[in-house]
């Protein structure tokens, strides 16, 4: 029994079907036969001079099989001509069949040499970019049978891929997967990705933007032909745009409320994301829960608003013992005239310890609520003139601007980690299905365009929901400078984390660091290169070498590797550092071959630089309208 051969071949270039060689020889093989006979043919004709009685043919030439029916209606007359004609016939005929017979030969005592023996890695053409979803697809890719059309592009920028005739082409995925880029900085990520995304994306947006440049270039278009309430949150300046109380977003007498002050704690002790791991840490984390959930129910009984500065005060009045606090919460009616379970047991805590340990742990306390002090601050905190439900289930499509000056970035961590996290927690709580699918709950879709996101911490909750905010609508653009900051033990997310593997799109700029490097150069795969070596033997002076030998052999090698990654055409800049000319890019999409493409620079693209031109609005919108209870922002 023949024994099938092994199917080891990985990929669909690999798997593609070839035409065999044994199937061509036996083509030519037909063709020597059709040819032996068609020669026959002729010769019978020629000799007998082409009469009128062989058919009528102006040019002499007669189809092949003519002898045949010759031969039935003459053979017994002209025998001799029959056998002559034959004879020419076969001798034509086994002439071709020698030469495929040597020709078989020669190819199998020829060596092949294997393509894919050592890796089947190789560039993306215009075929893979389409079916990738990067590029809007040709009718004949849907089928003409489809009844589809082919659809415009859309979705957010990833970069640029030139063609073979030099046309440049914008690369950008709709998809609800997220995309992570590896930017460093200065390197045009800004000017090439984020932009374009924001001057192109119809729906809601979550944008960091640190110095204000994206509001500046963004707003103008999205408010006014993108039918976007844009908002700008900047917590450190006298103008802070909107207002945004955190302690609004707690869900108070529900279920939920514990479990959402909780995760708001979680971040105030914990500001760097490092883990809540000190004995201090612990116990001003369960002490912070009872008092914010004190003041919350307070306030709204006495119908004030509670805010994180008016919590400081509580804990920093200068004209009331701390101690009085500490029974307030344990004898305070909550609800129904009853303690809350979980305030009346935090203030028995701290009054049950020893007294240098409370002052200790109301110490730590107070160092986290530090940031509101600061009275402009207090001011961005006070009331919330948007909620984070608005980003996605208001009327109209909803941007906002995290604003934060070089400055005062640090310090203003803290409050940015908490409006992320609240931002995902909020928004991606609850999914309906409707004849065994997920139906949408929201009216628009929201980008969160996250810009430096290592720079925040790690945020445990955003690592976890890449996995399924997707499908809630959320699509997310991260940036980072190096694949190091985003794997660093002590401010990024670690050697084991999951941001690369739920990312479906990654691109980079030419990288600064060799780790990233390594990095891309295997995301970009192996390939395999037949080497060709020619041996000559003889003397040097002769007309004619002795001997000249060749060997082919198969090599493997990084489609791309760390070194020719590093040395990737960067973008050229002028004097001044400005950007004129774009430089090289890489793009990869899962389950394709990698794109060598291009960095878009929207200012060389006249649409986009007239968008860009349109000026952001004076003042930011604001969807609720707030009054100022002086409980709310006394210090």
């Amino acid at each position: 029994m023949r024994k099938s051969k092994v199917n080891n071949a990985v990929g669909p270039q690999v798997r593609a079907s070839k035409p065999k060689t044994n199937g061509l020889y036996a083509v030519i093989s037909i063709a020597c036969i059709i040819a032996g006979v068609q020669v026959a043919t002729q010769y019978f004709a020629h000799a007998f001079q082409y009469q009128e009685s062989l058919g009528s043919n102006l040019l002499g030439v007669y189809p092949p099989w003519s002898i045949f029916v010759w031969a039935g209606d003459w053979n017994a007359s002209y025998p001799d001509s029959f056998i002559r004609a034959g004879g020419a016939g076969m001798v034509v005929t086994a002439i071709g069949l020698i030469i495929v017979a040597i020709m078989k030969v020669i190819s199998s005592n020829s060596s092949k040499p294997n393509e894919y023996l050592h890796g089947s890695a190789r560039w993306a053409n215009k075929e893979d970019i389409q079916a990738a979803g990067l590029l809007p697809r040709d009718q004949k890719m849907l089928g003409k049978s489809s009844g589809k059309t082919a659809p415009t592009q859309s979705g957010v920028y990833v970069g640029a891929w030139q063609d073979e005739k030099g046309k440049i082409h914008y690369l950008r995925h709709n998809g609800p997967e997220h995309v992570l880029t590896y930017a460093p900085t200065r390197s045009g990520k800004g000017v090439g990705l984020v932009i374009p995304t924001l001057l192109s994306w119809p729906n809601s947006a979550f944008v960091t933007d640190l110095k204000g440049e994206l509001w500046a270039l963004t707003a103008g278009w999205r408010k006014q032909h993108a039918n976007n309430k844009v908002l700008r949150f900047e917590p450190a300046s006298s103008d802070c745009g909107v207002c945004w109380n955190p302690l609004d977003e707690i869900r108070l007498e529900t279920e939920n409320e514990v479990g959402d002050v909780q995760n708001l704690v979680t971040l105030i002790v914990d500001p760097d994301g490092k883990g809540i791991n000190t004995h201090w840490q612990k116990t001003s984390f369960s002490l912070l829960v009872g008092v914010i959930l004190h003041a919350l129910y307070k306030a709204k009984n006495e119908g004030t608003r509670a805010t994180l500065p008016t919590i400081d005060a509580m804990l920093s009045d200068p004209e009331h013992d701390t101690g009085e606090l500490w029974m307030e919460m344990i004898t305070y009616s909550h609800y129904d005239g009853i303690n809350h379970p979980t305030v009346g047991p935090a203030a028995r805590d701290q009054m049950d310890r020893p007294e240098e340990e409370a002052g200790s742990v109301l110490s730590t306390v107070k160092t986290y609520l530090s940031l509101y002090r600061d009275p402009v601050v207090a001011r961005a905190v006070s009331k919330s003139e948007f909620k984070i439900k608005d980003l996605m289930h208001s009327d109209n499509p909803v941007s906002l601007y995290v604003v934060t000056q070089p400055n005062d970035k640090e310090r203003l961590k803290p409050l940015v980690r908490i409006l992320v996290n609240m931002v995902v927690r909020l928004l991606a709580d609850g999914m309906e299905f409707e004849n065994g699918r997920p139906v949408a709950n929201y009216k628009h879709r929201l980008l969160m365009m996250l810009d430096e996101f290592p720079s925040l911490g790690k945020l445990e909750i955003l690592q976890e929901s890449l996995a399924f905010v997707a499908g809630y609508g959320i699509k997310c653009y991260l940036i980072c400078q190096d694949i190091n900051q985003l794997k660093s033990r002590e401010n990024g997310y670690g050697h084991d984390e999951s941001i690369t593997s739920n990312c479906h799109v990654q691109n980079a700029y030419p990288p600064n660091r060799i780790e990233t490097a390594e990095h891309l150069s295997r995301l970009t795969g192996q390939t395999t290169v037949v080497k060709e070596q020619v041996t000559t033997s003889g003397k040097r002076t002769a007309a004619f070498q002795g001997n000249v030998s060749k060997t082919t052999q198969e090599v493997q090698r990084p489609l791309l590797t760390a070194d020719e990654c590093l040395r990737m055409p960067a973008p050229q800049k002028s004097a001044d550092g400005d950007i004129e000319e774009a430089g090289d890019m890489v793009v990869y999409v899962a389950g394709y071959p990698a794109i060598y493409g291009k960095q878009p620079l929207y200012f060389q693209d006249p649409i986009f630089l007239k968008r860009a031109s349109i000026s952001a609005p004076s003042k930011s919108d604001v969807l609720h309208r707030v009054s100022d209870p002086e409980e709310a922002i006394k210090l």
